[in-house]
């Protein structure tokens, strides 16, 4: 009998001293949080019970669930020889009748159980074959959702399920209470079939591992084997048995978002299993008829009593049968049919009770007494003692019930009386076993085959085990007693112990931590008989250390500051200063307001402060496919020397001793048109973060920003109508405009105002470099056609044509005079090239284009061989497109200008460049009759030269379609060549 228990808190504060953590050195932060998991891990203690029942497919079964499972009812004292009266599992429902020998009990249930754990098997029909391969095949769910449904009514408010996994007839549940499902993880679940053919789901098992705490792995094996009574039925659920072992593969297991190692766990792994189900071994040995006969007189209390005296246990309105259950054991071991009212006078093979040896401690007529002198006979027992299942430490509660298998269905205490008259049998066990019985019988194991090798050794050498006593004895051991079977342990012993109790076990975790567990009842159900089998249940007491999240954050949290902190000690580091920083953003580059092609620089100081040298460098990363972030075209960086006058760059990497500095040189100009139309609509700011990346150490994020000034580039032609005098700018700022200008602002002029100050300055200093050229000899132009268009033929310094593109924006941006924003001293022919300049970027940025995209495609398809029109007809020509032109007036009035503009250019400037000495100034004809001049050939050249570099900026064509640039050429030469007339 096991010894009460005292009554547990759910919580409790330990006694023992915290297991120190091992003096190494942690290569992780996770064994380092481990170290100290005495911090963080505190006792607790919850009850599990784990119920098994093979409900045969009756009806109605699930409406007995809440009664034996849920609410622990259907067990009686005359039914066990459990001294139900103090086992501390088990509950009196009425106080005034604990007295007697019927009094009526009910296990602990309710919020009392951590985890409730339901093994169910045949939950379906699997009697016919059409029956078996439809629910084979597809998968239905009513059954496992009935069961559900069935134990959430039974169970307290608040209990969650944890896993629930149906394998065809196999259903196993299990579910949480609200304490410790917060506590529970890494639940997974696994199917093995074992049935037809080897694999089908009609025989099997449902296993689940769990992880309690963080700390306990549990595993939970709901099976049905192989029935029958044979030899061959044995050895194929002996078969089966292996082939559960050998096929579940748990996940691995996963703790802070990273699995402790990458191999899948195997039943073995854990600290705590339970193997439960319809095993299905069986009695050998013994007629079936005498021990039905034998059991249903101590059913009745008629055992070792006269009849008038004897009690009737047994319901008196008689045999209620629900259903006739054509189970699937063919064998049977009945060699005779007996009904309920059927004499139990007959000769008896079975011992007789007075031949029982005399125990003091039992009454050799007592039901306990008839189930010692069957259990001998199980099969399962045997194949414990011989090594062939569950011998690796498995072990199983004192049987004191009656068998749980086969009764009449709706009947107590009535076995078999069907045609196939099976013989009783505890079918439903549950086994448990912990990691230190296992590692206890490995160790077995590794001693015995020890021995066997001493053993060979001996005889190889010729000696006999009567001459190895000498060497062998011990007198401080030899001698005494043998020593005593360990509890449970059943390859230790041949013979059932009535007095066997498994206790209470200490459990080494896989992971360390100390656990306790201890069996309180192990009992059968036989009140409930809506089956062919009597429900059984076990209930634990399990003390375990269990991981305190809040508590594991505080210890992770400064384990992991301790490793950060040891790890910097020995890594490479900087500090980085920004010229000029201070306050809050003295990190930060701030390169203030900035606007189209404007440069502005500023310097970082980089400085080796830790004990190792350092290298590192600026992650330049390229934009790709993925999206990846930049460093952006508009931003530089360069390594220079610090300590000397050198303005050399350093290279891309720089590698400093510790104490030493070096400058960085942040460039910044805003040049790209695409940037320029993003920074202008608001889609884009003037943001980075550079990365410096230090080798073996921490990265430095550098901040830089700056703020757009709004700018007249980038802009289309129908926002720039919009801007009244004054320029963008002021107009922007008084009417708070952010991006793109609104189309529903007034229009103030019939073509960009922008675009009229850069024709009309080029054309005055057109006339003044011809002036200038004429006047001083040395101011003559250059000779290429393409001048000043041409950025080929500028000889303006680029630095100095940089600093006079600023000039000209800004004057552009606040309507301010072109000429007169360029200095006084440059020559005219220079303001010319810096003019012309900001000219071209002015209709490379123009987002629509002088000639859009729309008109462009009505020009193609208006004139689809255009470039290949004589030049006889162009006039013709010209009047077509001004016409497709009209559609847009500002465009067509722009587009006009422009070439206006262009070609009295290109006609003023053929006779200057085309004579160094001046005397070109006037037209000369050929002498040839009817001949064309030389100045009107240069000037077609000009021409041409001028559309070429225009045609693509002014006409927005697609550059991939074939003879679209050479189409824009033709455009722009028409409406520049001058009449010979004129």
């Amino acid at each position: 009998m096991m010894a009460p228990q005292a009554e547990e808190p759910s919580v409790y504060s330990g006694t023992e001293e915290p297991i120190e953590p091992q003096p190494t050195t942690p290569h992780s932060l996770a064994k380092a949080v481990h170290a100290r998991r005495s911090e963080y891990v505190r006792p607790h203690r919850i009850k599990v019970k784990i119920g098994t029942w093979n409900v045969a497919a009756c009806t109605g079964t699930d409406k007995d669930l809440a009664t034996w499972f849920a609410s622990g009812e259907g067990i009686d004292q005359d039914f066990a020889t459990l001294d139900l009266s103090q086992n501390p599992s088990v509950e009196h429902t009425d106080p005034t009748q604990q007295d007697g020998d019927s009094a009526p009990y009910h296990l602990v249930a309710g919020k009392n159980i951590g985890l409730y754990v339901l093994g169910l098997q045949e939950i379906v029909d699997l009697s016919t074959t059409k029956e078996y391969m439809n629910r084979a095949v597809y998968t239905d769910k009513s059954a496992m959702e009935k069961w559900e449904a069935a134990l959430e009514a039974a169970l307290p408010p608040g209990y969650e399920l944890i896993t629930s996994e149906q394998m065809t007839g196999l259903l196993l549940l299990v579910y949480a209470s609200p304490e410790v499902t917060a506590t529970i993880s890494n639940v997974s679940t696994k199917q093995v079939g074992t049935g037809l053919l080897g694999y089908f789901g009609n025989k099997g098992a449902v296993t689940t591992r769990l992880l309690l705490g963080e700390t306990t792995r549990m595993v939970f094996v709901n099976t049905h084997l192989a029935s029958g009574a044979g030899t061959s039925y044995l050895e194929r659920r002996c078969w089966d048995v292996a082939q559960i072992l050998s096929k579940t593969q748990f996940d691995p297991i996963v703790l802070a978002g990273a699995e402790e190692n990458d191999a899948e766990e195997k039943i073995g792994d854990e600290d705590l299993a339970f193997w439960f189900g319809d095993l299905n071994f069986r009695l050998d040995g013994l007629p079936g008829d005498d021990i039905r006969r034998l059991l249903t007189l101590h059913a009745r209390g008629e055992y070792g009593s006269s009849n008038d005296t004897a009690k009737t246990l047994l319901d008196e309105q008689g045999v209620i049968v629900m259903k006739t259950s054509d189970s699937d054991d063919d064998a049977t071991t009945m060699s005779s049919l007996h009904s309920r009212d059927e004499s139990f006078d007959s000769t008896s093979s079975l011992p007789d009770p007075d031949d029982f040896p005399e125990d003091p401690s039992q009454d050799p007529t007592s039901l306990q007494a008839t189930i010692d002198s069957l259990l001998p006979h199980d099969q399962l027992r045997r194949m414990i003692r011989e090594r062939k299942v569950f011998h690796d430490g498995w072990r199983e509660g004192p049987i004191t019930f009656l068998p749980t298998y086969k009764y009449d269905v709706g009947t107590v205490g009535l076995f078999d009386t069907s045609e196939k008259q099976r013989a009783p049998s505890w079918c439903d066990r549950i086994l448990f076993r912990t990691r230190a019985n296992k590692l206890e019988y490995e160790n077995k194991v590794k001693e015995e085959e020890a021995a066997k090798r001493k053993d060979e050794e001996m005889r190889a050498r010729g000696l006999e085990d009567d001459d190895d006593v000498l060497f062998s004895y011990d007198p401080d051991a030899d001698g005494e007693d043998p020593p005593k079977a360990t509890d449970g342990g059943y390859d230790e012993y041949d013979e059932y112990d009535e007095n066997d109790d498994p206790g209470t076990d200490d459990v080494v975790t896989k992971d360390g931590f100390h656990d306790h567990i201890s069996l309180e009842i192990y009992a059968s159900h036989q009140r409930i008989s809506s089956s062919d089998h009597k429900p059984i249940t076990s209930i634990f007491t399990l003390d375990y250390d269990a991981v305190v999240p809040e508590l594991k954050a505080i210890v992770h949290g400064e384990v992991a500051r301790e490793l950060d902190r040891a790890e910097n000690e020995g890594r490479p580091g900087i500090t980085v200063v920004v010229e000029g920083g201070d306050g809050d953003d003295d990190n930060v580059v701030e390169f203030g307001s900035l606007g189209p092609l404007e440069r502005k620089t500023s310097l970082l100081t980089v400085a080796n402060t830790s004990s190792v040298p350092a290298t590192f460098s600026f992650v330049e990363k390229t934009t790709n496919e993925d999206g990846e972030e930049a460093i952006p075209d508009w931003l530089k960086t360069t390594f220079l020397q610090a300590d000397e006058d050198s303005s050399e760059p350093l290279g891309r990497s720089v590698t400093l001793d510790p104490g030493d500095t070096v400058l960085v040189l942040l460039e910044i100009q805003i040049s790209a048109i695409p940037h320029i139309r993003a920074l202008n609509e608001g889609l884009s700011k003037i943001e980075d973060v550079l990365v410096l990346r230090i080798e073996d150490g921490r990265d430095h994020f550098i901040p830089v920003r700056g703020t757009w000034k709004p700018t007249c580039l980038g802009r289309s032609i129908s926002e720039l109508i919009r801007i009244p005098d004054g320029g963008i700018r002021r107009f922007l700022l008084e009417k708070e405009i952010k991006g793109a200008i609104p189309y529903d602002s007034a229009v103030h002029c019939s073509a960009p105002k922008e675009l009229f100050k850069l024709t009309e300055a080029t054309q005055s200093l057109v006339e003044r470099s011809i002036a200038d050229a004429t006047m001083l000899q040395d101011a003559a132009l250059p000779r290429d056609p393409g001048w000043p268009i041409d950025p080929a033929t500028w000889r303006l310094d680029p630095a100095e044509k940089q600093r006079r593109q600023l000039a000209l924006i800004d004057a552009l941006d606040t309507d301010s005079p072109l000429i007169e924003s360029l200095s006084l001293e440059l020559p005219a022919s220079q303001k010319l090239e810096a003019l012309s300049s900001v000219l071209l970027l002015f209709l490379e940025s123009l987002t629509d284009g002088l000639i859009p995209t729309h008109l462009w495609a009505k020009l193609t398809t208006a004139l689809p061989n255009i470039s290949s029109v004589p030049a006889n007809v162009w006039p013709d020509t010209k009047t077509q497109i001004l016409d497709v032109l009209s559609s847009a007036p500002n465009h067509n009035i722009a587009f006009v200008f422009l070439t206006a503009t262009l070609s009295r250019v290109a006609f003023d400037l053929t006779p200057a460049t085309a004579d160094p000495k001046g005397m070109g100034l006037t037209r000369r004809l050929s002498f040839r009759l009817g001949g064309e001049d030389e100045n009107s050939k240069n000037r077609k050249i000009r021409e041409k030269r001028y559309a070429e570099l225009v045609g693509p900026l002014a006409c927005r064509v697609d550059k991939k379609e074939k003879g679209a640039t050479d189409r824009a050429r033709t455009v722009m030469e028409m409406f520049l060549r001058r009449d010979e007339n004129s």
